[in-house]
């Protein structure tokens, strides 16, 4: 496969199978990138385990924090490497070990290892690199748009739409993020 460029079917058809997601190098922290992916994926229904040695045994948004994978007692889906590249290969080896194995390898925005990826794919597993779960969802659900970016309305107010919606994955995607509205504002807008 090519981890340069991945087909937007390649991705919502992960998101759409996967249901339960281990975020290896998950922090506690509120101001840290893997908190908010943390929280914004718990809230879109996944079935979200925090792994990190250092916080073992506390939580993360209620949900216990485990040492390494093969504490966790029970199936993972996807495996979320939010931890730096050189530790990828290891964690894919560990998710390797698990039984049964992970169907999904994906690493964060920042994160690659070919030789990890070509190891996950050998044993049968997807793989996805340098790629956020969270920005995927919110661009294929169309929810990164409905939140007021790529549309050409942008405002400090906050919205009035009361507690968080769940969007659906089944949409098609338009080239280069385009959408209906996006598409409208820029015809008013040049008078057409």
């Amino acid at each position: 496969m090519n981890h340069d460029a991945y087909p937007d079917s390649y991705i919502r058809g992960i998101l759409n199978t996967v249901k339960t997601i281990a975020m290896v190098g998950a922090s506690a922290k509120e101001n840290r990138p893997s908190y908010f992916a943390f929280k914004y994926l718990l809230e879109r229904g996944y079935h979200m385990i925090p792994v990190n040695p250092g916080l073992a045994g506390h939580a993360i948004l209620g949900q216990k924090i485990y040492a390494k994978l093969a504490d966790i007692p029970e199936p993972i889906d996807m495996v979320d490497i939010f931890r730096a590249s050189p530790y990828a290969l290891p964690i894919v080896q560990e998710a390797l070990a698990l039984k049964p194995q992970p169907q999904v390898i994906w690493m964060q925005l920042g994160v690659r290892s070919d030789e990890a990826a070509a190891l996950a794919e050998a044993n049968g597993m997807k793989v996805v690199m340098n790629r956020c779960p969270k920005i995927e969802y919110g661009r294929l659900s169309s929810e990164i748009a409905w939140m007021g970016v790529n549309t050409r309305t942008l405002s400090s107010k906050k919205a009035t739409i009361g507690g968080m919606q769940r969007m659906s994955l089944n949409r098609s995607s338009s080239p280069g993020g385009a959408t209906a509205a996006a598409d409208r504002a820029q015809r008013e807008e040049s008078g057409n």
